[in-house]
């Protein structure tokens, strides 16, 4: 049985997808100890639960130690088993961070997978759907991963009650990527959405952003406006995705009380900014969820980053306990970067 330090590097909930993602793909038994013990509230929370939940459902696995708090668990995986799925936080945890920890493995199932997620779908610490949608989807399509993905209703904390509907192909090989230049810049464009606050939180958020990037960057964003999307609570949103000849990346603002709709706006333009400044092809989200493919992929693959992140480092470690990967970086964490991985044998 493979054991796992789950303060590791990042010491967060990642360690436990991670690895609970390829035990179920590869068969081997894991235990995960000390799981979240540097947070301020360690052990398994609601989100962390569920996700365990789920990927026992889908390979019939065994399980010891899943409960609130826990901090240490064992899995114990049978098979990947395809086929219509619902599951439901019940809070506003991140339906996101539950599908990174369900689309790995169901893309190594023998037939095609539904599954209906309820959370949150734009919250704190967690990739916003459109993330998933406009970023990460388009790059493992790349590597031969279909995914189609609708978002029926929106999540906001803290009421959560998001629903996102997700259709997973089955992959008989991943194809290896090469994601080291981005080329020219094509277009900038994005969204700014609200549920059940006035129209000009929108609107305000939107013209903040268009005036920024004009001045600041000289470029020309296209900024759609949604001002009721369906949701059972609060929240606004500012999505912004630079398109370039070999690379997408998104950066997003979450509004919450007491936060101007400019300052939203101004956190998305100023990631979008230090973006479109540095070298690197791929935004360091997309660096950090892409690695786990990668390892699946045949042959080796690179990619170039803004920045180098304690999550990117934290999910290597976590990989290379189920795999003999073959891992040369170049550059700091905190800084740009490249990475090149050679999968090996498991």
């Amino acid at each position: 049985m493979i054991e796992i330090d789950g303060s590791y590097g990042e010491g967060g909930g990642q360690i436990l997808r991670t690895a609970l993602a390829f035990s179920a793909i590869l068969k081997r038994p894991v235990k995960i100890n000390r799981i979240r013990a540097g947070r301020k509230n360690p052990g398994l929370q609601p989100q962390h639960l569920k996700s365990i939940e789920a990927l026992a459902k889908i390979t019939k696995a065994r399980t010891d130690g899943v409960k609130i708090g826990s901090s240490a668990i064992t899995f114990i995986p049978e098979k990947i088993v395809p086929g219509h799925y619902e599951f439901d936080i019940g809070t506003a945890g991140s339906v996101t961070l539950l599908l990174q920890a369900l689309l790995l493995p169901l893309c190594f199932a023998e037939s095609k997978s539904n599954l209906i997620l309820t959370g949150g779908t734009h919250v704190a610490w967690s990739p916003p759907f459109h993330y998933l949608l406009e970023v990460l989807f388009p790059a493992l399509a790349l590597m031969g991963i279909q995914v189609r993905v609708e978002i029926e209703r929106w999540g906001w904390y803290p009421k959560g009650g998001g629903i996102i509907k997700v259709e997973i192909d089955p992959a008989s090989a991943l194809s290896n990527v090469s994601l080291n230049h981005r080329g020219s810049l094509k277009r900038v464009y994005g969204l700014s959405a609200t549920s059940n606050l006035p129209r000009h939180v929108a609107e305000r958020q939107r013209e903040r952003a268009l005036i920024r990037i004009e001045k600041e960057l000289n470029l020309q964003a296209e900024i759609e406006i949604l001002s009721e999307v369906p949701s059972i609570g609060q929240g606004s949103f500012l999505f912004l995705v630079a398109e370039s000849e070999g690379a997408k990346a998104g950066f997003s603002s979450l509004g919450k009380k007491g936060k101007r709709a400019e300052a939203v706006a101004d956190e998305a333009v100023d990631s979008l900014k230090e973006y479109l400044e540095s070298d690197g092809c791929i935004d360091s989200h997309l660096a950090d969820q892409l690695v786990s493919f990668i390892a699946f992929a045949k042959g080796s693959s690179s990619f170039t980053t803004t920045k180098i992140t304690e999550h990117l480092l934290t999910n290597l470690w976590a990989i290379e306990h189920f795999m003999k990967i073959s891992v040369s970086r170049s550059g700091s964490k905190g800084e740009k970067g490249k990475i090149d991985l050679i999968p090996g044998s498991y």
